[in-house]
């Protein structure tokens, strides 16, 4: 019989693409994870993975079997959620997907607060971009996410405001100003986060009749610092969290840029994730 280590074993290892990053998850040896994986196989009659040197992939009954062990998972932790909830306990796991930008100032205040008043709850905290935030909430591998705002179709909190603001060379002549207006940046080569605060300022810059000369693309934040940094372009970052960069200089952005962000979790979500939904509100309330 299949058991929910297995299943959760499994979902890990699809997830992170590999047997020694389930292991450090999970708290288990690689070994231990391949004989489990290697059980759940031999039950299931088929090979779940494709084991390559570079990694592994889903063959077409793991596809199949991924999607009925998410859903089998989802509704044990429901179970025992809600028979939990009977005696006005909040146990089980938080599963959220936040910004790399936004952990720090917004998200990880949210989580202590969170942990202190829920200490049954397990917390799992991922970082993507905004588009693998929406996939996995779409796929059902977290139940929470930050979000861009208006976040439409998705039950959603407001978390806070990030301002974004002008990243330039120490060298550079806008380095000098109170200020850098986007007419200002478009001046100069461009590196364009892919994080998405693109979807924020293009628009704004569009309006303006500004285009910026894109020189660089940068998933990372500390990658687009050190390429603004080596002096090869300029660029348009959250202000909060934003590590000391020798080398660097911050600025306000002319106009004002605001990225609005918050909380939304998916349809099904679980009691842990719809109490961290409603502490998020109550906060936002206060």
């Amino acid at each position: 019989m299949t058991t929910l280590l297995q299943l959760n074993t499994f979902l890990t290892v699809a997830d992170l693409g590999g047997f020694t990053a389930a292991g450090r998850r999970l708290g288990l040896s690689q070994p231990a994870v391949s004989r489990t994986i290697a059980a759940l196989e031999k039950e299931m009659g088929l090979p779940l993975f494709v084991r390559r040197r570079d990694g592994l992939s889903l063959t077409e009954a793991g596809s199949v079997a991924l999607r009925h062990a998410r859903e089998a998972v989802r509704q044990l932790t429901l179970m025992r959620t809600e028979v939990a909830g009977l005696a006005g306990d909040v146990t089980g796991t938080l599963s959220l997907a936040s910004l790399p930008t936004a952990t720090a100032a917004l998200v990880a205040p949210q989580l202590h607060r969170f942990a202190r008043r829920h200490p049954a709850v397990t917390i799992r905290q991922f970082e993507g971009s905004e588009e693998e935030v929406r996939d996995w909430l779409d796929q059902g591998v977290v139940e929470a996410g930050v979000v861009r705002m208006p976040a439409k179709g998705l039950e959603v909190a407001p978390l806070g405001d990030q301002v974004l603001v002008a990243v330039v060379p120490a060298g550079s002549r806008l380095a000098a100003e109170d200020s850098v207006g986007y007419a200002d940046l478009a001046k100069e080569p461009f590196v364009r986060g892919t994080g998405g605060c693109a979807e924020v300022f293009m628009p704004i810059a569009r309006r303006l009749g500004v285009q910026f000369d894109l020189a660089f693309e940068a998933r990372e934040i500390p990658a687009t610092l050190e390429i603004v940094r080596a002096g090869l372009g300029v660029s348009i970052l959250p202000r909060d969290g934003l590590p000391e960069a020798p080398g660097i200089v911050v600025r306000p952005l002319v106009p004002e840029t605001v990225r609005s962000l918050g909380i939304a979790v998916s349809a099904s979500a679980s009691g842990p994730a719809r109490a961290f939904l409603a502490q998020v509100a109550e906060v936002g309330a206060g």
